[in-house]
């Protein structure tokens, strides 16, 4: 069964599905910057186009682009920055 999500006022929309390895998501975020709290761990993969991330304890924002992943601990909170329509992947752990 899909679920969709949407945060922002639209500008972040996602579809949430099961897998054999637990729940995830594929979404897409218009530009912009956002501020996302997390559960559990959360391991995204930029899907299309790029974004610039500030994870929790970090002083600078580190891009990632096509099919780079990066890994957000549990029970915390991270930036997201985009400059133009992209999609990813979210693995929750």
């Amino acid at each position: 069964m899909f679920r969709t999500n949407e945060y922002f006022d639209g500008n972040v929309k996602s579809i949430a599905f099961e897998t054999p390895d637990g729940r995830a998501t594929l979404g897409v975020m218009a530009k912009g910057e956002y501020e996302f709290s997390t559960s559990t761990i959360e391991e995204m993969t930029v899907v299309s186009g790029e974004m610039s991330v500030l994870l929790p304890g970090e002083t600078s924002w580190k891009k990632y682009v096509e099919f780079e992943t990066f890994i957000v601990p549990k029970d915390s909170r991270f930036r997201v920055r985009v400059d133009g329509d992209t999609a990813y992947r979210c693995y929750y752990r």
